[in-house]
């Protein structure tokens, strides 16, 4: 494999992660929050305010593959129901309570987050061999944290979020942000994902050369797309490189 650099989804791929997006109890935990910031709304007019607001933010977008932006949806909320009391908060806590809103939703919503088999050590025998970039449809307050929870911020050169920009895989726009930022040309960078569509049609629209991890997460399949190669293991990515070491079985 003619390979200079690798660029990786996260969800699916790297991290093995679930979320009930719509859980009562994180309504009510934001419920509860917003009360501490003068705003009195009960969880069921939360859960209705934050997918109404993230729908007309999509509705509103102009992208092909539109991505909302979670500080913004809270942010609307924050600004449309603020009091009194809201607005005479020090202004350095409002900037930041739409950041503390999508944290403190995410986190109740997590049920699961922890790496797939083998991928911290497979990563580390990757980095310094090879540069390495990350790119994720996913939220920033949410996917940084969650890089650093499991431990592998660290080993990626650059860290591509949708929800910086405006929209989502398979937009080859992503592709070629992580592209750029490793300096390496796209015929000779591998993207690894899980999704038929948004990561292998993604990547291989971006000139990229593509590998599905086959886990339990993604769409399988999309039109005739193939990718150049499949693993259900990360070790095999190692393998595939020549940079297998001793016998990984024994990891």
């Amino acid at each position: 494999m003619d390979i200079e650099a690798i660029a990786f989804d996260v969800n699916g791929t790297l991290i093995e992660i679930l979320t009930v997006d719509d859980m009562e109890e994180a309504f009510r935990a934001v419920g509860h929050l917003l009360t501490y910031q003068g705003i009195d709304l009960r969880r069921h007019e939360v859960r209705d305010l934050y997918f109404q607001t993230l729908s007309a933010q999509k509705r509103a977008s102009a992208e092909q593959y539109p991505e909302f932006d979670a500080e913004e949806v809270w942010r609307a909320v924050i600004d449309t129901h603020a009091t009194d009391f809201t607005r005479s908060l020090p202004p350095e806590k409002l900037a930041q309570l739409p950041v503390l809103l999508a944290e403190t939703y995410r986190g109740v919503t997590r049920r699961r987050l922890k790496l797939y088999p083998y991928v911290r050590r497979v990563l580390s025998i990757l980095h310094g061999r090879i540069p390495m970039a990350i790119v994720t449809d996913a939220q920033s307050s949410y996917a940084r944290g969650e890089l650093h929870a499991v431990g592998i911020r660290d080993f990626f050169e650059a860290v591509i979020v949708s929800g910086d920009h405006g929209y989502r895989k398979p937009d080859r726009r992503l592709f070629d942000m992580a592209v750029d930022a490793l300096g390496v040309p796209a015929e000779n960078t591998l993207y690894v994902g899980n999704d038929m569509f948004r990561d292998i049609f993604g990547g291989q629209n971006a000139g990229m050369q593509t590998m599905m991890f086959d886990s339990d997460q993604g769409t399988k399949i999309h039109g005739d797309t193939v990718p150049d190669h499949t693993i259900t293991d990360h070790r095999q990515l190692l393998e595939l490189l020549g940079l297998a070491t001793g016998d990984m079985a024994d990891w």
